[in-house]
């Protein structure tokens, strides 16, 4: 029974990581703080604590060089990098992210 959910956690983090990198490629100044994160993350029923939101951000930072962070108060600010934007737009491919889908015509 295990077996069925062997890497579920990675696919998991995966996917809150890509719908991070897209809520921060919709705001004009690529910005967000993690209190918002937690609310984009929310409407995807990603119901996780702050702690696992901060511990994703910093993985985006430190592994993937997705988004700066700045730390403001208790919380991060996330800004979407050019390694973040390109794997949004599929010119390249983050391991430990979610691929995003094709956009239609």
């Amino acid at each position: 029974m295990s077996q069925l959910f062997d890497g579920y956690s990675d696919h998991f983090n995966a996917e809150a990581r890509l719908i991070i990198l897209r809520a921060l490629s919709e705001e004009k100044a690529g910005r967000l703080n993690s209190t918002m994160i937690t609310k984009v993350l929310e409407s995807f029923a990603i119901n996780r604590s702050r702690e696992y939101v901060h511990t994703q951000l910093r993985w985006l930072e430190t592994e993937a060089q997705a988004v700066i962070l700045t730390e403001a108060g208790s919380v991060l600010v996330a800004e979407l990098t050019q390694q973040g934007e390109d794997h949004l737009e599929r010119r390249a491919k983050i391991e430990g992210i979610s691929s995003p889908s094709r956009r239609r015509a």
